[in-house]
């Protein structure tokens, strides 16, 4: 099984967005679950799966709640669903009590089944011991990175962390995200893409009316708007992520 943790310390750069989208295109091709990581459960929300769920932190940490008797059923046929719980808010609390706590959220992991090829983890902002149980469990860490100097810092400091590790090395792949070509600084950001910048890959997810249409229509937009410019786009960072993953 492949680990996919969309992260970004810095919110409100379509994270969400991201992961619900890379969830839905991998299930096309492969059976995949959907970790709700964010005590908010907006992915949960998104693919109409009910929040309420027996997997508290505690629990999870501990080992005492498999993720696999957790899943969901989404109205996609290959993506379940791990969702949210509202103490993950004390996520962090839960694992500073336990030993190797960086190595609790792949342990869990362990339990989803082998049937299951790809797990995308919808990873909650800030930088805590949640993001280096989430970098240690990561094959791959996807950052969305909206232009300007505070989400490019972030990108920064997710490579600088990953450096650091001493075992496995997640593979980062950072796209742009909220776009918007009306302002200078985001145009500029995208012909920076024509240099190859490191761990930058060359897709562009638009600032779009239609990304904020998921909240009402409460689907990825595969299911609703499959032709328009940012499903494309979303289907170009799948592609990427895969050849990241060695899907």
């Amino acid at each position: 099984m492949k680990v996919v943790a969309v992260y970004n310390s810095k919110g409100g750069v379509g994270k969400t967005s991201a992961a619900v989208n890379l969830a839905w295109s991998a299930s096309q091709e492969h059976r995949t679950v959907l970790w709700d990581l964010d005590p908010q459960g907006s992915a949960s929300y998104l693919l109409r799966v009910d929040a309420r769920s027996k997997g508290d932190a505690r629990s999870v940490v501990r080992g005492k709640a498999g993720l696999r008797s957790l899943t969901r059923a989404t109205d996609e046929t290959r993506l379940t669903v791990v969702p949210a719980h509202t103490t993950f808010r004390s996520l962090d609390l839960e694992l500073d009590a336990v030993k190797k706590p960086a190595e609790r959220l792949r342990s869990a992991l362990g339990s989803i089944g082998s049937e299951v090829a790809v797990t995308v983890l919808d990873c909650p902002p800030g930088m805590s011991l949640v993001s280096e149980a989430v970098l240690t469990a990561a094959d791959v860490i996807v950052v969305p990175v909206v232009p300007g100097a505070l989400s490019a810092r972030s990108l920064e400091q997710v490579v600088d962390l990953v450096a650091a590790m001493r075992r496995r090395k997640p593979r980062i792949v950072g796209f742009l995200s909220m776009v918007d070509r009306r302002k200078t600084v985001h145009r500029e950001a995208v012909e920076l893409l024509d240099g190859d910048p490191a761990h930058l890959v060359h897709v562009v997810v638009p600032y779009s009316t239609t990304v904020e249409r998921m909240g009402t229509e409460r689907a990825p937009l595969g299911e609703f708007a499959p032709r328009s410019a940012a499903a494309a786009a979303y289907g170009e960072l799948w592609t990427a992520v895969a050849a990241a993953a060695r899907l």
